[in-house]
């Protein structure tokens, strides 16, 4: 493909991404409050233990994002949109193992948090650790941890969402998204 025609798909991916969550990220009065819904990107969890065993990032990072559609306050990036961007972009998956390239794509598609993590299984359980982050800044917002006393998925599953939970920032009066 002609390096021009990339480049014109990579700006017009990007423009779409970006219109479809301009009215996320627009203050509704347009005076700079907050608003009401916001964006936020979920990647799926790290297996940080044995690389033979299951991996279960990405149904254990869909429970997270039920817990933030849930809330009704935040619309989600989806994954595969993420992905895209890094196709597109010419970056590899081994690009998703450092953090600040993915607040860069994150930046890039609009999204006003991250959520990033990892589980690990060890000696019939299993331990998730979550966080939120801040995508302009980087800053971590909110993290939690959670154990499941059993390695099973459904148990895992039960964690993510009860970790999810600890990080959803509760709505307050003033609109600030970090509660």
């Amino acid at each position: 493909m002609n390096p021009n025609h990339a480049r014109i798909r990579v700006f017009v991916l990007l423009a779409v991404l970006l219109a479809g969550l301009s009215g996320c990220v627009t203050a509704p009065d347009g005076k700079g409050a907050a608003p009401s819904v916001q964006s936020v990107a979920v990647w799926d969890l790290e297996n940080f233990g044995d690389v033979s065993a299951a991996d279960w990032g990405e149904v254990l990072s869909a429970s997270i994002v039920a817990v933030f559609e849930e809330s009704g306050r935040y619309t989600i990036v989806e994954r595969e949109q993420l992905v895209l961007a890094l196709e597109e972009l010419h970056l590899g998956s081994s690009a998703l193992a450092d953090e600040g390239t993915r607040l860069r794509i994150g930046k890039i598609v609009g999204a006003r948090f991250m959520v990033f993590g990892g589980y690990i299984v060890m000696g019939g359980r299993m331990r998730l650790d979550i966080r939120l982050v801040e995508v302009e800044s980087g800053r971590v917002l909110r993290a939690a941890a959670k154990t499941a006393s059993a390695p099973g998925l459904a148990e895992g599953m039960t964690a993510a969402r009860a970790a999810a939970g600890d990080i959803l920032p509760s709505p307050s009066p003033a609109g600030d998204p970090t509660g």
